[in-house]
């Protein structure tokens, strides 16, 4: 019988070996557990005490055996290159390849404003996220969603995806691919501290997006005020525009209650939510100076 390998980490390798048990504990030849030290709970415990109880052989990290050349290899979250039999490597990428390869595809896809997110299954290869393209699932959403609801949602496709391929190898059946097209492909570009800035002049939906997308747990979106504040905008909301003489992007046109509403390149964004980044994060709200301008 064909096995797994698990190179698992965080709460979605925990998820993803909780399937493999749920379609067959025998499936799985060993484990392999990655910490994290950098995190608060990297779910390694978990993990190895889910092996533990379930009688799953299970090596740390740079101690394990080596894997035989008929078993597959299903890295979750994992970081670090595996020495794999060829054509058995199963890597899981959160976006529906050959669209938005790279890094941060999920963040990056819903400050586009994608409707469908999901997740690719493929095979190993020497250039990141180009394997052959074994299976996928997705969802459909709508806006505005969190990054949060927007994780949420993905690793469920994740969890379920992984669970449908680990079936199939437990009923005998081997896992293919088919070339991804390259002339669909597009590349979804590492994200820095600049990346975090608002830009006034971009409609109120594109705005309210970028909060969405890079709120908890990421560090959220940033602008400043015209005396220097630097702040952290957490919640915000499009509402209806007004037709202004001259459009002054980042300009407070109304406070309603203390929340400034701003001016966008189209439409209007009412702040809901914010802190000052340099006081301790302190709330920035309610506003007491109408002449206020975001840049």
């Amino acid at each position: 019988m064909k096995k797994i390998v698990l190179y698992l980490m965080t709460e979605k390798g925990l998820e993803v070996f909780k399937k493999a048990i749920e379609v067959n504990f025998a499936i799985i030849d060993f484990i392999v557990v990655g910490k994290d030290s950098n995190v608060e709970k990297d779910f390694s415990k978990e993990i190895i005490d889910l092996a533990k109880n379930t009688k799953v052989d299970f090596y740390l990290r740079g101690k394990e055996p080596t894997i035989k050349e008929n078993n597959y290899v299903f890295a979750i979250s994992w970081r670090w290159m595996i020495n794999h039999p060829e054509n058995k490597l199963v890597v899981f990428h959160d976006s529906l390849l050959p669209k938005y390869r790279g890094f941060a595809p999920l963040v990056n896809m819903l400050v586009n404003g994608e409707t469908t997110i999901g997740v690719s299954a493929i095979f190993g290869a020497s250039e990141y996220d180009r394997g052959d393209l074994i299976a996928q699932k997705s969802s459909n959403i709508q806006y505005p969603i969190t990054i949060t609801e927007a994780i949420d949602l993905n690793n469920k496709n994740f969890i379920e995806l992984a669970k449908d391929l680990i079936q199939k190898i437990f009923d005998g059946e081997d896992l293919e691919g088919t070339p991804q097209d390259e002339n669909e492909a597009s590349y979804s570009i590492w994200r820095d501290n600049d990346d975090y800035e608002i830009n006034w002049s971009k409609s109120s939906d594109e705005i309210k997006r970028l909060i969405d997308a890079v709120g908890y747990p990421y560090l959220g979106a940033r602008t400043s005020d015209s005396k220097g504040t630097k702040i952290r905008i957490v919640e915000a909301e499009v509402v209806d525009d007004v037709d202004c003489e001259l459009r002054h992007p980042g300009k407070v046109i109304f406070i309603s209650e203390g929340l400034p509403v701003v001016i966008c390149g189209k439409g209007l964004l009412r702040i809901n939510q914010a802190y000052n980044i340099d006081s301790a994060n302190e709330s920035y709200l309610p506003m007491k100076t109408f002449r206020v301008k975001f840049m």
